[in-house]
């Protein structure tokens, strides 16, 4: 067997008929599979133990041999090799087949691979091959054309006007593979070259795509000839078996009834041949015998497809290999596992963030092995059965070595569907009694979780490596940081933020007011015995909490609250702090005016001062980012520990509930409505009259409606008490927004009908009156919509996760440094006046290229090659600078991936970017998980009409990605210079527009109706937009350069992310961007061998360049290629992963024409055949590595220095090789 992890490459090639010879271990003669009455395979049969092996370990057919003793004897009685049955996985045979036979891949295909190498039409070829009409194939001295095509009738007449033997036509297989074996691969190439010199059009075309798949036979060394098939091979009975059924009845694979027919009608052509049966009675025999191969390869290609009972399409090899439930998708990119369970999701609220409930039973059964393992260890029983029937029968013992197996061995949790890394977690697991699996309410903004019946899958991690690797790398408390934005992922909701936020209000004048305590402990004895309330405003010396005062603030007094005190008892020690809820405070420290010196009056002072709101979501958010800032992962995981608890604790205690009575009454709501009503009407009389047309009174109309909304709305919001608990719970940021307040207690609005039209009559009701029966239908309307939009969408967005991961998998970090000398120049990005991504959230995390100098001062905030800070950042934007170069994705000249430098921090831990990290996978995670959530977004308002409904956006992302051309495209100019005249054609309703500058004049032609986007005397540059609308990509990149066209692309998928309020880090987009333009086309060979038209990999064509110019050749030209996703990802070097994408017949077709090499880059290669991936601790260089000391010094002890003032003690120093 091949070790899997030791070979290099995989190679794909047309199979020779002496190949086919050489896998086979014997001809399969008859049609039969099993015998009925024996239950055994038929001698020569498609089972037959002779040649695929023993059906049972170590057995020969007829029982003279048994035992693995025997091993390697072939029976001298029955023939067949005593060995494992497993052989009959791998043991193929092969058919004799009596007539040659097309293979249906390379004449169906498009382009038809036997086409272009006879250049014949496919229509021709199919006439010939299914014996509708003769082909010549050697005129001989007659007029005749070589491979042309006549019919029946043609060809007697043609016998009998040159006479018999004359010329030799045929037809069938057999004649297009005496054609193959004509073609002389040189002598074409060499015609086809000369002929592209001067062709052009349609035949340059022609000439490009023959020459291609010529050059690909001949350097492949595979031959024309073998397209056409002498020899069927048969793949092993245990790849297409045959089982029985309950009612002793058979279910077998459909493949078995496929080569049934063939060998079938092979045997039968092979009796009418010895017959000498009539020409045309062989013919039939044959094209039957074509149409039989062609099922069995390819069913429904050709014709109608061979079917089954119950008029089923039966189905074929290539069926098995493609879609969703072929081989590729099914069983090599995705398998089950053993040791994993999937329950019901239930809160934990008492688990640690690391933690996750397993449920006893769940618990025996996935560790079983362990325990078994264990209890055979202590002596508890002797053998390893009586140890599994010990954890069966649930003995007593067996529960405290279940404890002690799972301490220290993470589980993973997971929770379809994983749109990002963050859908599965490792975490210890602790047991509990109940069925349902226990989750931390903290990490299901991860997984998108909740409680209404959620499901998950937990699998067990077995190897020693694996527990490391889900201990060190995936345990739930490291994942504090969202991939796609590096923001926390963790933040608390609903009841914590509802307990804290409770935990830190004020209120004048509650009992105990002005009280001072000498330290934290007296306070909550106070608290307790209801001196003083949470709220309350009270004075603590400052010396009794440990928090980093300035000189200033000991000894004092500070200002606060009884909640505030306990509040910040759970905040890190090194923290500030925090009495307003803002960041100034966070950072800086507590404002002066909250300290008092011991002896002034603090009741007074307290009076003096203006309440404070409370912390809310947003602030805890800012709390948690800056603890990650200062601390890392461990500490903020415990501090979100404590925040959770505290939050829960408090919002029990504050036991905040909501009634109907909480829902105020806008008392003006009548008068405001009736307002809205007459305002209507005078719209509508307008409109009678034929002042206005009917789309300025629909817009009027709704315009009305939605201001009386606000209204009812401000009211509300200017009227509102804080201590109402729905206005608290909205306040906070636990529950509910301003729309969802509006619409209980103002008025729901008006609705959208489900074509997207907003309908002109609004809900007048509130939910707190109810609505009426009218009023009521009106809003499913939209509601509905809501409901469909959501399950469509969710689908498209899955499908471009899956094309954005399939075009960057291969993306990996793959060294420290590129050397790189282009950056790329960034300004924050904009459209019009609106702020899209702000510079100093563009800089963050990356590398200078130059160093950043102030533009007043000239001095170097950042010199070249450092990694910018969030504080650098802020330093150079506010010192005024607008456009910053940094090392980029764009201009990595890393192959098959990108540098530590030019990629930046890694968002999701905050630190520079290890090697080996693959960053194609969670760029495309990153893109496409926000793709599901924004078409999520638009049920969220109830179908109450608002304008945020994503058809903006996943369709412009699709087609941004896709590189299609835009809808409303944009007119672009191709001359730098100024804007001289723009004139109106009212005949053909467009407009013209003239530029004129330095390298010529531009006349564009633009539909009237566009909007423009420039003014006659204005200065444009090449290939900027004249009018509104999105830029063609294709059309950019001949105008500008790879760069501008990057750019746009980058900033066109943030324009469409940020305006639906989603962030996602500029590296991402790049990682993608840069993937879909990594090919050129071939414009001139020069001196390579390169054929002109090819598309070629960057890499590999600056390669080709490099020798000849070596050897003082002239280089080949070639211009950038702009693909979409899906083509770039078909296009890929990798025919593994090109073949697992789409399309996986012509993917497989083209590579073995072209014997194509798969070098196991990517990751989803080695998936396939199960190596490791080449990624994180899969790396060459992360794996076999030993330790070794540089200097060979043994070390007893570590003795200091001389002087013993050092600190420093010196050490023979360890590296990794």
């Amino acid at each position: 067997m091949v070790d899997v992890n030791r070979f290099k490459s995989m190679q794909i090639t047309l199979a020779s008929p002496s190949k086919v010879r050489s896998w086979s271990y014997g001809e399969v003669k008859k049609p039969e599979t099993i015998n009925y009455r024996t239950l055994k395979p038929e001698r020569e049969g498609l089972f037959d133990e002779v040649i695929f092996g023993p059906t049972k370990d170590w057995e020969c057919a007829c029982g003279k041999y048994k035992r693995i003793r025997y091993k390697g004897i072939v029976c001298d009685r029955c023939g067949v090799e005593v060995t494992r049955a497993k052989v009959r996985r791998e043991r193929m045979g092969h058919i004799e087949l009596k007539a040659p036979v097309s293979h249906i891949w390379y004449f169906k295909g498009i382009p038809s691979r036997m086409g272009l190498t006879l250049d014949m039409s496919p229509r021709a070829l199919e006439e010939v091959i299914y014996f509708a009409a003769y082909v010549v194939i050697d005129p001989k001295d007659t007029p005749l054309e070589h491979k042309s095509i006549m019919t029946e009738r043609e060809y007697r007449e043609r016998l009998r006007e040159y006479g018999p033997g004359s010329f030799v036509a045929k037809m069938g297989a057999e004649a297009i593979q005496d054609l193959l074996k004509q073609v002389d691969l040189e002598a074409e190439i060499a015609l086809l070259k000369e002929e592209l010199k001067t062709a052009t059009g349609q035949k340059r075309v022609k000439a490009v795509r023959r020459l291609d798949v010529l050059d690909a036979f001949y350097k492949s060394g595979n031959k024309p000839e073998w397209m056409v098939l002498n020899i069927l091979p048969v793949i092993p009975p245990d790849l297409r078996p045959m089982v029985q059924l309950d009612g002793g009845r058979f279910a077998a694979s459909d493949l078995n009834d496929l080569y049934r027919r063939v060998i079938n009608r092979n045997n039968r052509l092979a009796r009418l041949l010895e017959l000498n049966a009539p020409g045309i009675i062989v013919q039939n025999e044959k094209r039957m015998l074509q149409e039989a191969v062609d099922a069995l390869i390819d069913n429904g290609r050709r014709g109608r497809p061979i079917t089954g009972p119950g008029s089923r399409p039966l189905k074929s090899l290539s069926h098995m290999l493609k879609g969703k439930q072929g081989r590729f998708r099914q069983n090599l990119l995705g398998k089950r596992v053993d040791f994993s369970g999937r329950s019901v999701i239930a809160v934990g609220p008492t688990l640690k963030m690391y933690q996750c409930g397993v449920p006893r039973e769940m618990a025996i059964e996935l560790f079983k092995p362990f325990v078994m393992r264990e209890i055979v260890a202590r002596d508890i029983v002797q053998n390893v059965k009586a140890a599994k029937r010990l954890v069966e029968r649930g003995d007593e013992r067996i529960w405290d070595i279940l404890e002690e197996v799972i301490k220290e061995h993470p589980v993973l949790l997971n929770r379809a569907p994983t749109l990002h890394r963050l859908g599965i977690q490792a975490f210890e697991p602790v047991l509990i009694d109940g069925k349902a699996l226990r989750l931390h309410p903290l990490v299901c903004e991860a997984y998108n979780a909740d409680f209404d019946g959620d499901q998950m899958a937990i699998h067990v991690p077995l190897s020693e490596e694996a527990q490391a690797e889900a201990r060190i790398l995936m345990l739930a408390a490291e994942h504090i940081l969202n991939p796609k934005d590096g923001k926390p992922v963790v933040t608390p909701s609903q009841d914590m933020v509802l307990g804290n936020y409770y935990l830190t209000m004020e209120e004048a004048g509650r009992e105990g007011e002005g009280m001072v305590f000498k330290d934290r402990d007296e306070a909550v004895m106070a608290l307790r015995n209801g001196y003083v309330h949470l709220h309350t405003r009270v004075g603590i010396a400052t010396d009794s909490l440990n928090k980093p005062w300035t000189e200033a603030q000991q000894h004092k007094i500070l200002l606060t609250t009884v909640g505030k005190i306990l509040f910040n008892d759970i905040m890190p020690a090194e923290l500030p702090y925090l009495q307003e809820p803002n960041n100034a405070n966070l950072t800086e420290g507590v404002p002066a005016k909250y300290f008092l010196e011991p002896g002034q009056d603090v009741k007074s002072a307290i009076e003096k001062l203006e309440l404070n709101v409370p912390f809310k979501k947003k602030n805890l958010g800012n709390i948690i980012a800056e603890i990650f800032k200062r601390f890392r992962t461990t500490e903020t995981s415990a501090f979100l520990d404590r925040l959770k608890d505290l939050g829960y604790h408090h919002s029990t205690l504050a036991g905040l509930t909501v009634g109907i009575a909480d829902i105020p009454v806008v008392e003006d709501k009548a008068e405001i409505i009736e307002e809205s009503h007459k305002r209507v009407e005078q719209i509508t009389k307008q409109f009678r009259r034929g002042l206005i047309t009917d789309d300025e009174r629909y817009n009027a109309v709704t315009a009305e409606w939605r201001a009386a909304r606000e209204k009812l709305e401000k009211r509300l919001v200017d009227n509102q008490d804080p201590k109402n608990p729905i206005v608290m719970m909205m306040d906070s940021g636990a529950r509910g927004n301003i729309s969802n307040f509006s619409q209980l207690a103002g008025m729901r609005g008006l609705m959208a009908a489900p074509n997207g039209r907003i309908m002109e009559l609004p809900i007048l009701s509130n939910f707190r009156e109810g609505l009426s029966v009218l009023e009521m239908f009106f809003s499913t309307h939209g509601a509905r919509k809501g409901m469909t939009d959501t399950a469509l969408k969710t689908a498209d967005s899955g499908y471009l996760t899956r094309r954005l991961v399939d075009v960057a998998q291969d993306v990996i970090i793959r060294e420290d440094d590129c050397g790189t000398d282009r950056g790329l120049v960034i300004r924050a990005i904009t459209d019009g006046k609106e702020m899209i991504e702000p510079l100093e959230e563009r800089l963050t995390g990356r590398y200078t290229k130059k160093s950043v100098k102030h533009p007043e001062t000239g001095e170097v905030i950042v010199g070249p090659d450092t990694l910018i800070s969030e504080d650098l950042a802020r330093e150079i934007v506010n010192a005024g600078v607008e456009e910053v170069t940094i090392r980029s994705v764009f201009t990595c000249n890393t192959r098959h991936g990108v540098c530590r430098h030019c990629y930046g921090i890694n968002l999701a831990t905050g630190d520079a970017v290890e090697v080996g990290e693959a960053v194609g996978t969670i760029a495309a995670q990153s893109i496409g998980e926000p793709g599901t959530q924004l078409t999520m977004r638009t049920f969220h308002t109830g179908g109450v009409a608002s304008n945020t409904d994503i058809t903006q956006g996943l369709p412009r992302v699709q087609e941004i990605f896709e590189a299609r051309n835009p809808k409303g495209e944009a007119v672009i100019t191709e001359v730098k210079g100024e804007v001289t005249a723009i004139e109106e054609d009212a005949s053909t309703r467009t407009k013209k527009v003239f530029v004129s500058g330095a390298t010529g004049e531009g006349e564009y032609v633009v539909p009237y109706t566009a909007r423009m986007k420039v003014e006659v005397g204005d200065q444009v540059s090449r290939g900027a937009a004249l009018t509104e609308g999105s830029i063609q990509p294709k059309r950019l990149l001949a105008v500008r350069d790879v760069l501008s066209v990057e750019t746009y692309l980058l900033a066109e998928v943030q324009k469409v992310y940020r305006s639906q309020g989603v962030e996602i880090g500029d590296k991402h987009i790049e990682v993608m961007v840069r993937q879909m333009i990594r090919k050129v086309r071939v414009m001139d060979p020069g001196d390579t061998d390169l054929l002109m038209g090819t598309l070629m990999d960057i890499t590999d064509f600056t390669d080709a360049n490099k020798d000849v110019l070596i050897s003082g050749g002239v280089p080949a030209t070639a211009r950038p290629v702009l693909m979409g996703i899906t083509k770039a990802s078909l296009e890929t070097n990798s025919f593994l992963s090109a073949a697992s994408f789409q399309e996986t017949t012509r993917v497989l077709t083209d590579a073995a024409i072209r014997g194509k090499k798969d070098h196991l880059l990517g990751l989803k290669e080695n998936v396939i055949i199960g190596k490791i991936i080449p990624a994180g601790t899969g790396m060459a260089r992360y794996r076999n590595l030993e330790p070794q000391a540089i200097n060979e010094v043994e070390i007893i002890e570590e003795v200091p220095l001389t002087d013993g003032t050092v600190d420093e003690v010196q050490t023979a120093e360890v590296v990794e090789e």
